[in-house]
């Protein structure tokens, strides 16, 4: 039975890189065509409000396209949406900072 396992086993990761091949070739075909038109950047999806904040998430949970909602910090889910700073917007720590 192991030989059957192994058989599964080869054919799902094959599966998985064929399909990891297959976006990765539409994103090259979206960026050349972006930069074609004259778009090099993506542009940020990330509200005015919350850049360079630690509490902010971004990520969208649902299945579906149409029920997808997108969690934007853990203090404000839906974003900060007055022209004002926000009151509870912190820092993100810096990355590469070493201590003495």
């Amino acid at each position: 039975m192991t030989g059957l396992g192994d058989i599964f086993f080869r054919a799902n990761d094959r599966c998985r890189q064929k399909a990891y091949q297959r976006w990765h070739r539409g994103q090259r075909k979206q960026q050349i065509l972006r930069s074609q038109i004259g778009f090099t950047a993506l542009s940020s999806s990330r509200p005015a409000a919350c850049i360079g904040c630690a509490n902010y998430h971004g990520h969208a949970y649902g299945l579906q396209r149409e029920q997808r909602v997108t969690l934007v910090c853990g203090i404000h889910p839906y974003g900060w949406h007055t022209n004002l700073s926000c009151p509870d917007w912190r820092a993100e720590p810096a990355e590469n900072a070493t201590s003495s």
